[in-house]
């Protein structure tokens, strides 16, 4: 009967011809395979993470991008709004335009009484609430680009072309111009400003000449 010897723990096989570095890496092995896979898990989180924030910014990108768009989109068809009711505003007030002149003509004329002054300041009320703008003056330089000369003429107490009768008055409704205001022009007399400088030249030679020769003869 064979008796067991106290003492003695069982151990892991190993080869007799082993050499003791192999036994540490086999031990170290053993460790390794036993450790937890927290570091694993953590990596891996992070991965997902960068990837949730590189989707955000992106998705950030485009909701400024499409907010921009929509604000271009706001101004536009607000500018289109005004441009369309301007236009529209400018159709109707042309069609008046003569009855407006029918009413600055008998104004002019002493003709605007009774309940025909009534209606025609009525009717002034409301196209000025439209944005209707009266507009041109005796006086005032010509600008082509808001009159329409349909007389013209010179004359000798003007610098400039001027306009000196408004036919019939301009208007416009804010920065667009619906009629010229159509006038009677005078320029300068021609040759008036070498005239006026020939005349003080023969002055100044007559003056000149006198004093050269004492004063005129006494008879």
């Amino acid at each position: 009967m064979t008796e067991e010897t106290p003492g003695f723990d069982e151990k892991p096989d190993v080869p007799s011809d082993a050499a003791p570095e192999d036994a540490a890496q086999a031990e170290s092995a053993d460790k390794a395979g036993s450790a937890p896979a927290g570091d694993v898990t953590d990596v891996g989180l992070q991965a997902q993470l960068d990837q949730v924030r590189t989707a955000l910014n992106e998705r950030t990108t485009d909701l400024q991008r499409l907010q921009a768009e929509y604000q271009n989109y706001r101004r536009r068809v607000e500018r289109d709004r005004v441009t369309v009711k301007e236009i529209a505003a400018a159709n109707l007030l042309s069609e008046l335009l003569p009855v407006l002149d029918d009413v600055g003509r008998a104004r002019e004329h002493g003709e605007l009484v009774g309940g025909f002054k009534s209606v025609a300041e009525s009717l002034e009320t409301v196209v000025a609430k439209l944005g209707l703008q009266q507009f041109g003056k005796e006086g005032e330089p010509f600008d082509p680009t808001i009159h329409e000369a349909l007389m013209h003429s010179y004359a000798p107490d003007v610098t400039e072309t001027t306009c000196v009768a408004i036919l019939q008055p301009g208007y416009r409704i804010g920065e667009r111009t619906i009629r010229p205001a159509r006038v009677a022009v005078a320029e300068p007399q021609p040759g008036a400003q070498g005239a006026k400088s020939g005349s003080d030249d023969d002055g100044k030679g007559a003056t000149a000449s006198d004093e050269e020769s004492g004063g005129p003869d006494e008879g």
